[in-house]
């Protein structure tokens, strides 16, 4: 909402920037990059101080980067200085099953060698990526970037916007983005609602190094409480995303190491040897929330400002960046064509674009952890068999694993590894 305290008068004598981006996590930046790359001017916003984004330490996140995220990420002048330290997945392996018992028989495994692409997607820890997206943005003149700038107020009028920080700068800009995850501040202030739920889950996410090597191969174990995701890491580590019920789940993380491990130990099975913790364990909890609406008057939301999902397919920052491909690219399109890209018609293509994916995704996610997080006989019997005959169609799986690599559907140029 407005601040009557500013002026909208004040907007448009000399704008700061042509976009203001308010969230300086993942998201945030590709975008700056991908607009600077098109000749905009950016000033992108962070409520956080830089030596806190630019941390070595391992944070308990890494992200499972479908091969078009890679291809943005290469299109953006980023992915040369993580690829060193990103890990190819090359297969996808899912199971049914109990704590205790070891996973089922493998009722769907997705294989690279099945497209003609290469590997469907790359395994990379977030404290690499965020310090290359830091780093290009030092490399690019036409951004501008300001930590420690936590936003108060912002106000829209016919000639722009402007935002005013808690330490009394103002910037102003042509167009807002919201970048600034599930409980945008930017949404809130633009009053766009969100729809959503909880799930009861809470995730724990840890980095086990363990005895064998993991041959590039990410696990999918589904139990009753919920997924279990063991995703390759270089080396021999992987990443693990483990769902449990809330209260389940924080009896787990407020054990010691080893009582952690003992509970783990029969989760994850011994098909990589020993296992042992490396670096600290942390929890998320795990909710639905869309916005209502990706955009507002000369404002877009992306990313987890727009849609929050379950993490259970892995795609909540393929998702994003789909976000970052589509609305840069109607963004060059628009000033290529002499249009205002802050137009409302203009940001209508960008909602048009995205919103009926990202509702779809979704719900898929939604579905598949209702129907797999449970112990009903009848579902698992079910759910077996209908994986089963995916697993037994060629063609029908390729097609799920093309889903995996992101190579599917509507794609922004960005994620094609094309230039704007």
């Amino acid at each position: 909402m407005d601040n009557p305290a500013i002026s909208p008068i004040s907007i448009g004598m000399e704008l700061n920037s042509d976009i203001i981006i308010v969230g300086g996590g993942l998201n945030g930046p590709a975008l700056a990059l991908a607009l600077a790359q098109t000749g905009r001017t950016v000033a992108i916003l962070d409520a956080q101080s830089r030596p806190t984004l630019e941390g070595a330490s391992f944070d308990g996140r890494s992200y499972a980067l479908a091969l078009a995220s890679k291809r943005l990420l290469q299109a953006i002048g980023v992915w040369e200085a993580v690829e060193d330290q990103s890990q190819p997945m090359l297969d996808i392996k899912v199971s049914d099953g109990r704590a205790g018992e070891g996973a089922g028989p493998f009722f769907l495994h997705f294989d690279h060698r099945e497209i003609e692409e290469g590997p469907m997607g790359y395994m990379l820890e977030d404290r690499y990526l965020r310090r290359a997206l830091l780093e290009a943005m030092d490399r690019e003149p036409r951004i501008t970037q300001c930590f420690d700038a936590r936003v108060e107020a912002q106000t829209i009028s016919a000639n722009g916007v402007l935002v005013s920080l808690a330490d009394g700068t103002v910037r102003t800009g042509r167009m807002l983005v919201g970048a600034d995850g599930r409980s945008s501040s930017t949404a809130q202030r633009a009053g766009i609602g969100r729809t959503g739920w909880g799930y009861g889950q809470t995730a724990l996410v840890a980095c086990v190094a363990h005895e064998h090597p993991h041959e590039g191969v990410a696990h999918q174990f589904f139990m009753p409480p919920g997924p279990l995701a063991i995703l390759p890491l270089p080396g021999n580590r992987s990443s693990i995303v483990w769902s449990e019920t809330d209260v389940r789940a924080q009896e787990i993380h407020a054990l010691n190491e080893e009582d952690y491990l003992d509970v783990l130990r029969p989760r994850f099975g011994d098909f990589l040897g020993d296992i042992s913790l490396q670096g600290a364990r942390f929890t998320y909890p795990l909710n639905l929330t869309l916005a209502n609406s990706f955009i507002g008057d000369r404002l877009a939301l992306i990313g987890d400002a727009a849609h929050g999902m379950h993490p259970i397919a892995g795609q909540g920052l393929n998702a994003g960046l789909r976000d970052v491909g589509a609305l840069a690219e109607v963004i060059s399109d628009a000033a290529n064509r002499g249009e205002n890209f802050a137009n409302a018609l203009v940001l209508k293509r960008y909602q048009q674009w995205r919103r009926f994916d990202t509702a779809t995704l979704a719900v898929a996610t939604d579905g598949v952890n209702k129907l797999f997080s449970n112990d009903n006989p009848i579902l698992r019997v079910g759910r077996d068999i209908g994986m089963g005959i995916v697993n037994a169609m060629p063609g029908l799986r390729r097609s799920f694993i093309r889903e995996a690599a992101g190579l599917t559907g509507d794609l922004p140029k960005l994620l094609k590894g094309q230039s704007l």
